[in-house]
């Protein structure tokens, strides 16, 4: 059967000189996993490409320009009971940005905070779905960053990943 769900991305910012990742926290006045820590996320809006959706995203809760370096992976999940109107398809980003000193906060987060691998897994709570996931999120950035041929993440911040245009 053909069904009907939403699309989503997630960006993980990563500050490559400091060697660490952006974690937001959710305002406590958010529909699903208010106050858990994760990375910029959002719905992809109907005629808008994935990479659309993550440029967009990271503009509008972060206030900067974010630059794909890869794919860290997909994603199948409910935002809640599981039901076809909860079901999220999504794509996840490592990204890097020109002007991290200039993240501004939207409304849709209380706190940031930049760790490293072992601070995630400090600050981060195995327990909590969302957490969990984000942290398995910073362990494949944090190998794919170490794996990945430096001339491949140029070529994906020049020409991102869309076979469209």
């Amino acid at each position: 059967m053909i069904g009907t769900f939403s699309a989503g991305i997630g960006a993980l910012i990563v500050d490559e000189v400091e060697d660490k990742y952006l974690l937001l926290k959710r305002s406590p006045e958010k529909d699903y996993a208010a106050g858990a820590w994760e990375c910029v996320t959002g719905r992809v809006d109907q005629g808008e490409g994935f990479e659309d959706a993550l440029h967009r995203e990271v503009r509008e809760e972060l206030n900067i320009e974010a630059q794909p370096m890869f794919v860290i992976g997909t994603t199948h999940f409910y935002r809640g009971p599981e039901r076809p109107e909860n079901e999220l398809l999504g794509i996840v980003y490592c990204c890097s940005s020109p002007n991290l000193s200039k993240i501004r906060l939207s409304h849709e987060h209380t706190e940031c905070r930049w760790v490293d691998r072992a601070g995630a897994k400090e600050l981060l709570s195995e327990s909590d779905l969302a957490e969990r996931w984000l942290l398995k999120v910073i362990e494949r950035a944090d190998t794919g960053r170490r794996l990945m041929p430096a001339e491949l993440i140029d070529l994906h911040r020049l020409e991102g990943f869309g076979l469209d245009s």
